[in-house]
């Protein structure tokens, strides 16, 4: 079994030998966030499915603009807020102010820890997360979560108009 687990490691490191992105990659690490996503996502809605939930048959545009808006501003605190630094430390490391109330941070590590890392502190690599979560969320609890979309949207809003009145004042 050992060798054959062995062969399997070879096997995989030849097919891969060839991707080159100047940098190692973490490509099993990135793999096993890939298979940890999707696996959650078919499991919320083979749950949904067989405790009776029904699934939209179209998000109307209310809720799409919501749910955009939301995803955008809990994936921008989860990757570069300073109050979020604490859970992105064990994968990260900080370099520098990086605007209102963001950092940035670089990765550290190897395989899985760097593959967390990258995700963390990557707004765009985030979002499928948080719009995967708040899509259950529209499943399960649609009115709480319509709610929660709300508040996240509310403070994108109060975001742009905090620019604009900075930008306002540079004039």
């Amino acid at each position: 079994m050992k060798k054959a687990n062995t062969e399997l490691e070879s096997d995989q490191k030849k097919l891969l030998a060839g991707y080159k992105g100047g940098e190692d990659m973490p490509l099993a690490g990135y793999a096993g966030l890939l298979l940890v996503y999707n696996a959650a996502l078919i499991a919320g809605l083979q749950l949904a499915e067989k405790n009776g939930y029904e699934l939209p048959e179209k998000i109307n545009y209310g809720d799409l603009v919501l749910l955009g808006a939301a995803t955008h501003k809990l994936s921008r605190i989860i990757t570069k807020d300073r109050v979020t630094s604490p859970l992105r430390a064990p994968f990260t490391e900080y370099v520098e102010p990086a605007g209102e109330s963001e950092i940035k941070e670089k990765v550290r590590g190897r395989g899985l820890q760097r593959a967390i890392g990258d995700l963390l502190i990557c707004p765009w690599c985030m979002n499928p997360w948080v719009a995967g979560a708040l899509g259950l969320g529209f499943v399960f609890k649609p009115r709480a979560t319509r709610l929660l979309a709300g508040i996240f949207t509310a403070v994108t809003i109060a975001d742009f108009l905090h620019e604009a009145s900075e930008a306002a004042k540079r004039k």
